[in-house]
């Protein structure tokens, strides 16, 4: 056992069975009598299910077996309460895991910044190093997309039990349990847009805006360069809530003016709050009376939000002056204070992050048949026989503002005007406030040349400063993405357009669609070849493309261990920036302190350096080795497909898990698919897709094709290939190993009873066979014992969470097998048995941290 896990069995684990014990002693109603239950309904759950029961029989002989409940109403109480004591459990995880992460995680390790200036030392680069990071930068975007259980009242208590744990403050721990007890964890509403942007505004106020901070002034004294040649914006951040509008009709232009608003004044009241601590350090002749001056000013922007204050240009140079006059006439002392500041301001600006906007192509395309419908003049008269480069080329070229008042529809109507607003925003914060607009599900090029036309019909004011960024999803659309791409670069408009812009182009690749679309193996194997070709592509055009993933929290969405994913990229692929979405617990459980903030932020940023200035024969791939992937990927799509294509693939969804009861969760804003109408595999978003699975603890977006795909080649005599491919390939081996995470969190004990079901049992056991073979065989290509071997407190974190939350999955399926039954068919007795499905859905996901 090494000293990590080590530090996880005495930090985690057993303060987790002290403080567990305290529940029982909190003057909460009834929380003794169910904590004294809840072990023993936890060792019917491990008994019966290990016996083949299934829950419904469980749930029903522990209350055979304990007969202090009256009557079904008393039995279903109980199960609920169970639920509460479960979900105040997975906090106590949470607390104790974010208290002890600097003890649990190797912060001065590999992938630190520390040891990359070593391996710079050591190889004498130096100047290398200089070079990239003049424009290297790491990008978080944070989006609302609905994976967070915890309302916000719930995650200030995680944070103050975080430091009372930290501080073995005893009492403070005590009356904080005690608060959760007492603190509903349900939402009777559903938040509004601007509700999920106040909330992650938390994060960037309290956590982000000092990290980043500490992270680069780290970067400048570790890295002994000077501070002109470190991009000033090496760190940067996104903002969805209030701009993302893709199947979010709930997002208007007034819900992005208002985010807008608010990143900015959080942020001045951030300013302000630090002038006012520089004012009591810095109360020098000169200095003291400049700085007060400063303060006033920001004190008037923030406090009359449409009040004259400064650029951000004049605000640096305001601080720059005071710099000159502390070091001129009082020696520099604290410098350093006042320099922290103003790097901040660098990185921030008034804008804090930038807001992203965000529409389908199908909905981009209507809105331009419906404008162009209603100014039929703007089309020459043989639009309909143009070819696609032709109309590309016509649609670049189309720049006379239009009236959109034809216009009935809401969502055209938002579409068209959201141009102006991103103007507008550019105005009050700055041009990167907002100036990115992201096309989800593009397709071919004609869907850039639609949003380049849109924000000119839309009177776009002066040169178009807007960066638009196609999004490719499916498995057809990475592999046409150069293609597509190619058709954009070779219109002259918009090179000009991409001049203007310092030729640079974004393009984002959905992890978590690309997975629900062709697989695990083939979606990860597509995303890179498309980088690997669109890179390509970038720089014979003189190009730099900047990739944007859009990541989730499991495997399954391109979450798992993204630093071993971005340091196996190698050169092949830009890597200049480091751009991803992070999502619901991935916040929260990587970014949810400053210490656990820092040490992700600097592992991706550590993780681009490292493939720009360290050479690694295992980030290369040979022709052989690609083969090989190749292969895999071709055979796992096959696998998946197929289940995909099975007839009861659905039916087995929509029955037998809770995927048709995210939408009443009140999670998000968002609606759990895009469109109107039945659910269908097309218009289900990646979310519930990918959460359904995980509520069923199946994963199977995670793992299935995996192992048919391994074994086929093993079968034909090439294990040894696959075992050398898996040693000497990062990329392999961060795909391999992160599928082990969405594997160590299966289990089918809790589903074995679908086995006899006369529609889905041949369904299920297809599953189970595929997830023993992936176990099988990722274990005989890695040569490892035990999944995750390799990270031993990731496998005991998941283990403990699994263990608290057994009984609880176990009364998700008892619930959904009673709806099945019909047996409580009338309104009253149905709608209970309905919430006992969402609220174990709460705990499930929050216990798994990124299960969806």
């Amino acid at each position: 056992m090494n000293d990590l896990s080590t530090a996880f069995d005495t930090q985690v684990q057993l303060k987790y069975q002290l403080y567990n014990s305290l529940f029982l002693t909190l003057p909460i109603d009834q929380i003794s009598h169910t904590g004294i239950l809840l072990p023993i309904l936890n060792t019917y759950c491990e008994k019966g299910l290990k016996a083949g029961k299934n829950p419904a029989e469980i749930i029903e002989t522990f209350f055979k077996d304990h007969d202090q409940f009256a009557d079904d109403g008393q039995k279903l109480d109980f199960l609920f309460r169970v639920i509460q004591y479960i979900e105040r459990q997975v906090v106590l995880v949470d607390a104790l895991e974010d208290a002890a992460y600097d003890q649990i995680n190797d912060l001065g390790g590999k992938g630190s910044f520390r040891g990359l200036i070593e391996h710079i030392q050591a190889t004498s680069k130096q100047e290398q190093l200089a070079s990239a990071l003049q424009n290297y930068a790491v990008r978080i975007v944070l989006t609302a997309h609905p994976t967070q259980f915890y309302p916000g009242n719930v995650l200030a208590i995680i944070t103050d039990l975080t430091d009372a744990l930290q501080q073995n403050n005893l009492e403070d721990i005590r009356l904080l349990l005690q608060q959760l007890g007492n603190t509903p964890f349900f939402r009777k509403q559903k938040p509004t847009a601007f509700d999920e942007a106040v909330n992650l505004s938390w994060y960037l106020e309290n956590v982000f805006y000092h990290a980043a901070g500490a992270l680069y002034a780290q970067v400048l004294q570790r890295a002994n360069v000077p501070q002109k040649q470190v991009n000033a914006q090496l760190l940067q951040f996104g903002f969805w809530p209030g701009g993302d509008r893709d199947g979010n009709p709930f997002v208007t232009t007034e819900t992005t003016l208002k985010v807008a608003a608010r990143l900015r004044h959080i942020l001045l009241r951030c300013y302000y709050k630090d002038l006012r601590q520089l004012r009591r350090r810095l109360s020098f002749k000169g200095v003291y009376e400049r700085l007060t001056a400063i303060e006033e000013v920001i004190n008037g922007m923030l406090s009359h939000d449409d009040a004259q204050g400064y650029t951000l240009d004049e605000f640096l140079e305001e601080l720059k002056a005071v710099e000159e006059i502390l070091n001129e006439n009082h020696g520099g002392l604290f410098l350093d204070k006042l320099t922290d500041f103003r790097n901040r301001v660098a990185l921030f600006g008034f804008h804090f992050a930038s807001i992203d906007l965000r529409q389908d192509s199908r909905i981009i395309a209507r809105t331009m048949q419906s404008l162009l419908a209603h100014t039929p003049t703007l089309l020459p008269k043989n639009w309909a026989s143009m070819d696609e480069q032709q109309q590309i080329d016509f649609l670049f070229a189309l720049k006379t503002p239009c009236n959109a008042s034809g216009l009935t529809d809401a969502i055209e109507v938002d579409t068209f005007n959201s141009f102006g607003i991103i103007q507008s925003i550019q105005q009050q914060n700055g041009e990167a406030g907002a100036h990115r607009y992201i096309i989800s599900n593009c397709r071919s090029a004609i869907d850039i040349a639609r949003v380049f036309a849109l924000a000119h019909l839309g009177g776009w004011q002066g040169a178009l400063t807007l960066d638009i960024i196609p999004l490719f999803e499916t498995i057809d659309d990475l592999e046409r993405a150069a293609e597509s791409m190619k058709k954009i670069y070779e219109n002259p408009v918009y090179i000009a357009h991409l001049k203007a812009r310092g030729m640079q182009q974004t393009v984002m690749l959905g992890f978590s669609d690309g997975t629900k679309d062709g697989g695990y193996f083939s979606a990860n194997w597509h995303i890179f070849k498309a980088k690997e070709s669109l890179t390509a592509l970038s720089r014979a055009y003189g190009i730099s493309v900047l990739f944007f993933d859009g990541r989730g929290g499991p495997p399954a969405r391109g979450g798992g261990n993204t630093q071993k994913f971005y340091t196996s990229l190698g050169n092949g692929i830009e890597n200049k920036q480091i751009q991803l979405t992070v999502q619901g617990q991935t916040i929260s459980s990587h970014y949810g302190t400053v210490v656990s903030a820092v040490h992700n932020l600097e592992t991706l940023l550590v993780a681009g350096l490292e493939n720009q200035l360290k050479e690694d024969n295992a980030k290369v791939l040979n022709a052989s080795q690609r083969a090989l992937l190749e292969e895999l990927a071709k055979s796992s799509q096959a696998k998946y497909q197929a289940l995909k294509e099975h007839p009861a693939f659905m039916p087995y969804l929509l029955k037998m898990s809770p995927l048709t009861y995210y939408g009443q969760a009140n999670i998000g804003s968002r609606p759990a698919k895009r469109g109107s109408g039945e659910i269908t595999f097309e218009d289900l978003r990646a979310i519930p897709f990918v959460g359904a699975w995980s509520q069923l603890k199946q994963n199977v977006p995670g793992f299935y094709g995996v192992g048919s795909s391994l074994k086929a080649i093993a079968d034909a005599g090439r294990l040894e290939a696959l075992q050398t491919l898996f040693k000497e390939s990062s990329f392999f081996r961060a795909l391999c190993e992160n599928s082990m995470q969405s594997l160590s969190k299966t289990f089918f004990p809790v589903t074995h009873y679908m086995k006899h079901d006369d529609e889905f049992g041949a369904f299920w056991q297809m599953i189970y066979d595929e997830y023993t073979l992936s176990c099988a065989m990722l274990l005989k290509v890695s040569g490892q014992q035990k999944l995750l071997e390799t990270n031993p407190t990731s496998r005991q974190s998941i283990a403990l969470r699994e263990q608290i939350v057994l009984p609880l999955i176990t009364i998700q399926q008892y619930a959904l097998m009673k709806l099945r039954e019909g047996a409580h068919s009338d309104d009253q007795n149905r709608a209970v048995y309905e919430k006992l499905v969402i609220r174990s859905m709460f705990g499930n996901i929050n216990a798994s941290r990124n299960s969806a």
